[in-house]
């Protein structure tokens, strides 16, 4: 409560209205103090005038009117020639005077601080002016204690009063202001809190309400802020789904241009001179087309689209992929094992299923050459009853730390010297979006080795049916654009 705004405004209103009241409380003593001493000026002046009608008085009688007027003497001064007085034995000498006709305000609050500060119960003499010109002067005698009594008594309800009044006030301000200012403070704070959270959602940017001129331009600034920074957010989206979507595109692709350009090497052994003499330009091309594909992998990463599921033909795949391998391995001593069950098809989509299996076999390839040593690449396949499982494995060195650490992680799982750590993260990212995994069984210095798992069941996939062509339905198993289809490898 004392840290928030609204208590520190209670707070500090509470300490101004009672700085404000100590500040009326000081006059308003001295004030009580000079409405006390008219009255007894005032009662000794009509006691005094009893005496003139009547000489006789006898000393009871002048006793009861000075013990009623509460004073010892009263001397009233009506000319220069003649003096009335009443007069009672005085306790003990005269301690102070005080003249109430010429005190200015600073004497009189001087006066009476000094007699709230004296607790003794001493005599003083007042002097002042009779009411209704009935003299020069009338000069009294009488008792401080009564005085203080009755100042105190006028302090202490000055002060329950200052404090009703600081109550009420600071209640009132702290309503107004809560009301005001506190509330459209807390929906802007709340507005902030929505669009942090979701800085991309539109719909969070604040409209501004505030009727309060102050208020309502920081919600137009923040308004205004905000609708940069979103427009800021969805191009830098917009972006790196682009540069992501560049980098994978590029990867791949790559791979499959390294494979062209070992096929138009062997155009140059052929006999034909015109295929002689171009073949250098497709291979100059085929390289060109290799480093711009390698010189955009420095993006970032964005979801695979949905897989076009079909039943695949595995071998075929498999077969396709050791193919290429085995001629980009060229002089490595370097062998490739197949070890897939005949007639065994998955349900999966094929171009994304020959990316997996060529990132996995294309890394195992990359490290055997790497290390100088020969080794062997095997690939196979089983299943159970709820899912089909392909293996990649080799005899290469195994993965190094880094890439173990940061497995599936763009950009930083590298295999080998200078990869992107791409190809693994493309790869777990297709599996993932087939419903399946990618894991990593084992690796070291025996070799590594990754198994693929795509499950039977895919009623955990996200929807991938559309209506026919007809209008009528829809097609559980779209057909697959690319390679593989229905079951049998379409002609390329």
């Amino acid at each position: 409560m004392l840290n928030s705004l609204s208590g520190r405004f209670l707070i500090l209103t509470a300490a101004f209205v009672m700085l404000a009241e100590v500040l009326i409380f000081v006059p308003s003593v001295a004030r009580s103090r000079v409405d006390y001493l008219d009255l007894r000026l005032e009662a000794a002046q009509i006691a005094s005038l009893a005496l003139l009608a009547d000489d006789s008085l006898d000393e009871s009688l002048e006793r009861e009117l000075l013990r009623n007027a509460g004073v010892y003497n009263v001397v009233l001064r009506r000319n220069e020639l003649r003096q009335l007085a009443l007069s009672s034995p005085i306790p003990e000498p005269i301690h102070a005077t005080y003249d109430l006709r010429e005190a200015t305000a600073a004497t009189l609050i001087r006066d009476a601080l000094a007699t709230l500060a004296d607790p003794e119960d001493r005599i003083i003499r007042v002097i002042g002016s009779p009411v209704q010109e009935g003299g020069l002067l009338i000069e009294i005698t009488l008792d401080q204690g009564p005085l203080r009594r009755a100042m105190i008594e006028d302090g202490l309800r000055v002060l329950a009063l200052s404090a009703v009044i600081t109550i009420v006030t600071a209640a009132l301000l702290f309503l107004a202001v809560r009301v005001l200012l506190l509330r459209p403070i807390d929906r802007v704070v709340g507005h902030m809190r929505a669009y942090a959270a979701a800085p991309e959602d539109a719909r969070q940017i604040i409209d501004p309400t505030a009727s309060v001129t102050e208020l309502r331009e920081a919600e137009e600034a923040l308004r205004g802020m905000q609708t940069q920074l979103t427009g800021a957010l969805r191009q830098r989206a917009r972006l790196a789904q682009l540069g992501s979507a560049v980098a994978k595109v590029s990867h791949d692709l790559r791979n499959i241009l390294a494979s062209a350009q070992l096929f138009a090497d062997r155009l140059e052994e052929t006999e034909d001179p015109l295929v002689r003499r171009m073949a250098p330009k497709i291979v100059a091309s085929l390289s060109r087309a290799i480093s711009l594909c390698e010189s955009t992998l420095a993006f970032g990463r964005v979801e695979e689209p949905p897989p076009r599921l079909s039943r695949v033909p595995l071998a075929s795949v498999v077969a396709e992929v050791v193919d290429g391998e085995r001629l980009a391995a060229g002089d490595a001593d370097i062998s490739f094992s197949e070890n897939i069950p005949a007639g065994m098809t998955v349900r999966a989509d094929g171009e994304q299923l020959y990316r997996v299996i060529l990132n996995l076999v294309r890394n195992a390839r990359q490290a055997i050459t790497a290390s100088g040593k020969p080794g062997e690449i095997g690939l196979s396949a089983e299943e159970d009853d709820e899912a089909w499982w392909i293996v990649a494995s080799d005899t290469g060195p195994g993965l190094p730390p880094k890439a173990r650490e940061h497995l599936f992680q763009a950009f930083q799982g590298g295999v080998s010297k200078g990869g992107t750590g791409l190809g693994l993260a493309i790869a777990d990212e297709i599996v993932r979006g087939h419903g399946g995994r990618l894991e990593l069984r084992r690796t070291g210095p025996g070799g590594t080795e990754f198994a693929i798992r795509l499950p039977k069941e895919t009623t955990r996939l996200a929807p991938l049916s559309r209506p026919d062509e007809t209008g009528g339905g829809t097609d559980p198993e779209p057909p697959l654009a690319g390679r593989y289809q229905g079951g049998t490898e379409a002609a390329e």
